[in-house]
C-alpha cells in the first residue's frame, strides 16, 4: 500500500486559512455601522390600532354549543 503524501498539507491549510481570513475581512469591511447608536424611545413607537378599542372574541367551532 502506498503511503499518503502529507508534504503539501501545511501549505494547503495555511493558504486556506489566510484566504478565509481575507474573504471575511472584505465582507465585514463592506458593512456600514452607525457612529453613535442611541436607544430609541419605546413610548414614541406606540401606535393606536382599531382593534385595541373594542373587545373581540374568536369562537372556535368546537366550543360552540351543539345544535
Amino acid at each position: 500500500m502506498p503511503q499518503l503524501d502529507t508534504s503539501t498539507w501545511f501549505i494547503t491549510i495555511l493558504s486556506m486559512t489566510m484566504t478565509l481570513f481575507i474573504v471575511f475581512q472584505l465582507k465585514i469591511s463592506k458593512h456600514l455601522f452607525p457612529w453613535n447608536p442611541e436607544p430609541k424611545s419605546m413610548m414614541a413607537l406606540k401606535q393606536s390600532s382599531p382593534w385595541e378599542k373594542k373587545w373581540t372574541k374568536i369562537y372556535s367551532p368546537l366550543s360552540l354549543p351543539l345544535q
